[in-house]
């Protein structure tokens, strides 16, 4: 069950298919040299440094672990379905978190959330042993089946709740949880040996952080902390989990950007891709905004972050923000979704994506001024991610203040809808 990162839908990568056609690759030629683009143009640019971790990202065939209607969008930095209400992360996650990780040679490793396989396909390049286990039994059957293809040996699959761990197989060198329970799961903590690593997602409802712990005297100790939203565990941790929200619509956190979670980090907000902390410079604002620059054509620049929205108690949302651009160029002027934007996607309870709209859209240069949009909720709605950046345009694009809100329908015509 891998991360709920940012999800594109079918139309945008048809979209971006026609912008970028080389990178549609279907032959394994060309499944190849998109695997290299990839990894040279994206994951290497964007922080990824191990070498062996690059290395393992450019071998292992991603397209092998989506379905067949899907592989010519297998190396666009992307999450993409797999069916049954789940997806598979987009390599940038994958490698960040593999190299979070940092699995070595003669090192045992366990997944918890097995889903297309392609983690696991991942660390089994690096590690000696990866024990994954998946609770969907379709899911477990198509992540066999992937690994077949692929011949890759030293990988092992179990169907079963991934809570419990594998216990004979125990004890693991490093664990890595691709869903989020609200607390460390005993018996991973057992079964992770004396000095050993794990990297999880905890966290309530839309809001958590993917952290790295290491055992040290029997006890888990955090030594790092990233804001981040992946699916929930199921199984046994649902059974543990608090009473949910019964607010109609969760509040945006630090829409300022000044809290931070760690130097240069801020709270909340999370798959930050060439964005960083910068000073306002808008005189009624000050401290910091959220600074996205992009010299690349088509390169992801982008920020994100979810929140809890009822539609049958939600009909209209205002998404109010300052912003400020500077030689913003679209990759496709002839395009109207195209340049810096505020990205609002709403999913239902099986994270199926329901709408996406577009707050605003600022091209070339742009002084600071405060945008208000109104967006319709769609009635089966129970959570939107809210992402701004520049999407692939070129240029600089700072985004400060934002707030979300329940609008009344009066909003709807004083201020500017959303394009779809």
């Amino acid at each position: 069950m891998p991360a709920r990162v940012f999800c594109l839908s079918l139309s945008t990568l048809l979209f971006i298919t026609l912008v970028v056609s080389e990178l549609a690759a279907q032959t394994p030629r060309e499944l190849a040299a998109a695997r290299s683009w990839l990894v040279e143009s994206e994951l290497a640019t964007s922080g990824i440094k191990s070498p062996q971790v690059l290395a393992a990202m450019r071998e292992v065939p991603r397209h092998e672990f989506v379905p067949a209607e899907l592989r010519p969008y297998a190396y666009f930095d992307t999450t993409l379905p797999i069916g049954h209400g789940q997806t598979v992360s987009p390599p940038y996650i994958v490698a960040w978190m593999t190299e979070q990780l940092d699995p070595q040679p003669g090192e045992r490793v366990l997944e918890i959330g097995t889903g297309s396989g392609y983690q696991a396909a991942v660390l089994s390049r690096l590690a000696k042993d990866v024990y994954t286990i998946e609770l969907h039994p379709e899911l477990a059957r198509m992540a066999t089946d992937a690994i077949a293809r692929v011949k890759y040996k030293n990988i092992h699959v179990r169907q079963g709740d991934g809570f419990q761990g594998w216990p004979e197989a125990a004890p693991f060198d490093k664990i890595i949880v691709t869903c989020s329970p609200e607390q460390v799961p005993t018996p991973l903590a057992e079964q992770l040996r004396e000095g050993g690593r794990m990297l999880i997602p905890i966290g309530e409802g839309f809001q958590q952080n993917l952290c790295v712990l290491v055992k040290e005297g029997g006890k888990l100790r955090v030594t790092s902390r990233t804001p981040t939203y992946f699916v929930p565990m199921t199984g046994v941790a649902d059974t543990l989990r608090s009473p949910t929200s019964n607010l109609a619509i969760t509040p945006l956190i630090n829409g300022n950007f000044e809290e931070l979670l760690s130097p240069g980090v801020p709270a909340a907000w999370f798959y930050l891709r060439q964005a960083q902390l910068a000073p306002s410079t808008e005189p009624n604002h000050p401290g910091q905004c959220l600074l996205f620059t992009n010299a690349v054509p088509g390169r992801s620049s982008q920020a994100l972050q979810s929140l809890g929205v009822q539609g049958d108690r939600v009909r209209l949302i205002t998404v109010q923000s300052w912003v400020m651009c500077k030689d913003v160029q679209p990759v496709d002027a002839a395009n109207p979704r195209d340049g810096a934007k505020i990205l609002v996607t709403f999913f239902d309870a099986d994270r199926k994506t329901l709408d996406e709209q577009i707050v605003g859209l600022w091209r070339e240069d742009t002084a600071w001024k405060k945008h208000i949009g109104v967006i319709k909720v769609p009635p089966t709605t129970i959570g939107m991610t809210v992402a701004i950046g520049l999407f692939g345009a070129t240029g600089e694009f700072r985004c400060d203040d934002i707030v979300v809100l329940p609008a009344q329908e009066r909003d709807w015509s004083r201020f500017g809808t959303a394009r779809r």
